[in-house]
C-alpha cells in the first residue's frame, strides 16, 4: 500500500501525512475565498449592529421602565462577544499550514461553533434570571415608545440572520450559522417583549409584568436554539463523518477514473469550511508501481478539481490481490 501527494513542481513524490496540499493554500485568489471574505465582512457587521443596538435596547429600557427591554439588550451585548469569537475563528482558521499546524488551523472555526451556542445558552439563562427576578419585584408599566424601538430591532435582526445564515450556509461554516441563530434569538425575545408591553399597555394596572413573562417564554425558544446548534459544533469538533451523500460523491468522483476497481475506504472530517480526507483505491496487481502511481495522482486530481470543498486528499493505492477488508472495514492487509 502506498500514500503520495503531488509536488507543486509537477513531479510525484512520496507524500508526507504531516504537510498539506497546495489546494489548501488560504491565499489563493479563488471565488470561495471571495465568500470567505464576505463571511468575514457579515460577522464584523454583526459585531458593529450588536453593540450599536444593546446600547439602544439598555438605554430606552431603563428610560422606559420596560425590564424586558434591559434584558433584551444584557442579550445583545453577550451577542457582541460571540459575534468577536466567530469573526476571530474564521480569521484564524484562514492561516495557513505551518510546521506545528500542519493541517491547517480550520478547527479555529469549528472551536467558535461549539462558543456561540454557549453564549446563546448562557444568554437565555441570564435573561430567565433577570424575568424571575422582575416578576417577583412588581415595576410600573413601560412606556409606549419602547415598542417603536423593538420594532425596529425585530426588522434589523431578522434581516441579520437571514444575511448569515445564507453565507454560512453557503460557505458550511457552522460558527456563522450559529451567530445567525444569535441574531434570530434576538429577534424572538425582541417579538416577546414587544406583545408583552402591548399587553401591559392595553390591560393597564395587574398587567405591568406581563413583558416579563413574555421574556420569559422567549428564554425557552432559545434554549432549544442553543442545543441545536451545539450537538452539530460537538461532532465537528469531534471528527464526526461527513454525510453519507457527500462521502457517495466521493466515492463517484475517485471510482469514475480509469483504472480504480473500487474505492475500499473513504474516510472525511471536516476541518474548518474544507474537507481533509484518506481514499483507499484498488488497481490491477499486474500494474507497475509508477502506473497505480499515476492512476492514484489523477483520482487526487478530480477529487480536488470537483465542486466538493475539498482541502487535501490521501490517496493510498492498493493492488487488488491484496485488498482485504473485514465485515467492519478495517482494512486487514499489512501496510
Amino acid at each position: 500500500m502506498m500514500a503520495f501527494r503531488e509536488d507543486p513542481g509537477g513531479s510525484e513524490v512520496a507524500s508526507d501525512p504531516g504537510r498539506p496540499s497546495d489546494s489548501s493554500d488560504p491565499t489563493d485568489e479563488s471565488e470561495p475565498m471571495t465568500t470567505f471574505a464576505a463571511g468575514l465582512r457579515a460577522s464584523g457587521l454583526s459585531i458593529a449592529v450588536n453593540l450599536s443596538l444593546a446600547l439602544v435596547k439598555v438605554l430606552t429600557g431603563l428610560v422606559g421602565n420596560s425590564y424586558a427591554l434591559v434584558a433584551d439588550g444584557i442579550e445583545s451585548a453577550t451577542d457582541v462577544v460571540s459575534s468577536a469569537v466567530v469573526w476571530g475563528g474564521l480569521r484564524i482558521s484562514l492561516r495557513p499550514p505551518d510546521r506545528t499546524h500542519p493541517y491547517g488551523h480550520g478547527k479555529a472555526e469549528s472551536i467558535a461553533a461549539v462558543l456561540v451556542p454557549l453564549f446563546l445558552l448562557a444568554a437565555a439563562l441570564l435573561i430567565a434570571v433577570q424575568s424571575v427576578r422582575e416578576i417577583r419585584n412588581p415595576h410600573g408599566s413601560p412606556a409606549w415608545y419602547t415598542l417603536l424601538v423593538l420594532g425596529v430591532v425585530i426588522v434589523i435582526k431578522e434581516t441579520m440572520f437571514r444575511r448569515l445564515d445564507r453565507i454560512g450556509h453557503d460557505l458550511r461554516s457552522g460558527a456563522l450559522k450559529g451567530d445567525a441563530w444569535h441574531h434570530r434569538s434576538d429577534a424572538i425575545t425582541s417579538f416577546a417583549a414587544f406583545v408583552g408591553i402591548s399587553i401591559a399597555l392595553i390591560g393597564g394596572e395587574g398587567y405591568e409584568e406581563a413583558d416579563d413573562w413574555a421574556a420569559l417564554v422567549a428564554c425557552g425558544v432559545i434554549l432549544y436554539s442553543g442545543f441545536r446548534l451545539l450537538r452539530p459544533a460537538v461532532d465537528e469538533v469531534m471528527d464526526a463523518a461527513v454525510s453519507e451523500e457527500v462521502e457517495r460523491q466521493i466515492r463517484e468522483i475517485a471510482s469514475s477514473v480509469p483504472g480504480v476497481a473500487q474505492v475500499e475506504k473513504c474516510r472525511v472530517r471536516k476541518s474548518g469550511l474544507g474537507l481533509l480526507m484518506d481514499i483507499h483505491v484498488v488497481v490491477s496487481g499486474g500494474l507497475s508501481v509508477r502506473e497505480g502511481h499515476r492512476i492514484g495522482h489523477e483520482a487526487k486530481d478530480r477529487l480536488l478539481a470537483s465542486h466538493l470543498p475539498i482541502s487535501d486528499v490521501v490517496v493510498h493505492v492498493e493492488p487488488d490481490d491484496l485488498s482485504h477488508v473485514c465485515e467492519g472495514g478495517v482494512d486487514q492487509t499489512p501496510s
